[in-house]
């Protein structure tokens, strides 16, 4: 996942040089249809907090030590997207665009925030979800799969007016980043590897 991961930053990165924030959030929100409007709440919801908790207990009844780290890292991530969200308390699209947004394309029945656009927590928890998921997977080929799902909670959260391009950007280096850093450091550490937190809940039965 980390290749292509890297690959896909980069021509982000390219994107951001050579286009202005207004340009990337008219031109994302331009393109919109009905099946889109339909799925994105879905799909953003794919990184809420919940989904990151739901996981982590799910990952219990297999493997103790899959369950801390998922919890763990989802913990350490979005702790650390929220205090960078508090201290750049930058204003998001509907608040930044002013009137600009008033023939902007809104989904309906989606609640659209104002403060604390920088970074992207959704996109945060999805990218270290992704990150976990990938790594523990014995079919390698599912990476891809879960790194596709983690920039469409990405680009979900620009299709529904909640955050902007670099927003997002940001949140992915976030989620990546100090998950991998923190699961490196995690699963080394010597008690984590004893049989007792390989087994799950299921183990007891």
């Amino acid at each position: 996942m980390v290749v292509p991961y890297l690959l896909i930053l980069i021509i982000c990165l390219v994107i951001k040089l050579n286009f202005s924030r207004p340009e990337i959030y008219f031109a994302v929100n331009g393109f919109n249809f009905p099946l889109a409007d339909t799925l994105a709440p879905y799909i953003t919801d794919l990184g809420d907090g919940w989904t990151a908790i739901s996981l982590s207990l799910i990952l219990m009844f297999v493997s103790y030590r899959k369950a801390l780290i998922m919890g763990s890292s989802y913990a350490i991530t979005s702790i650390s997207a929220q205090i960078i969200k508090f201290l750049f308390d930058a204003p998001r699209p509907k608040l930044y665009f002013g009137h600009q947004i008033d023939h902007a394309h809104f989904v309906k029945g989606v609640e659209i925030l104002s403060q604390h656009t920088f970074p992207s927590g959704h996109t945060t928890t999805a990218f270290s979800a992704a990150v976990l998921l990938s790594y523990w997977s014995k079919n390698k080929g599912w990476a891809p799969v879960f790194l596709l799902l983690a920039i469409l909670v990405g680009y979900s959260r620009m299709y529904l007016s909640e955050h902007f391009f670099e927003d997002v950007l940001a949140g992915s280096v976030i989620g990546f980043v100090l998950t991998v850093f923190w699961l490196y450091w995690l699963d080394g550490r010597s008690f984590i590897q004893k049989p007792g937190w390989q087994r799950g809940l299921l183990g007891k039965f």
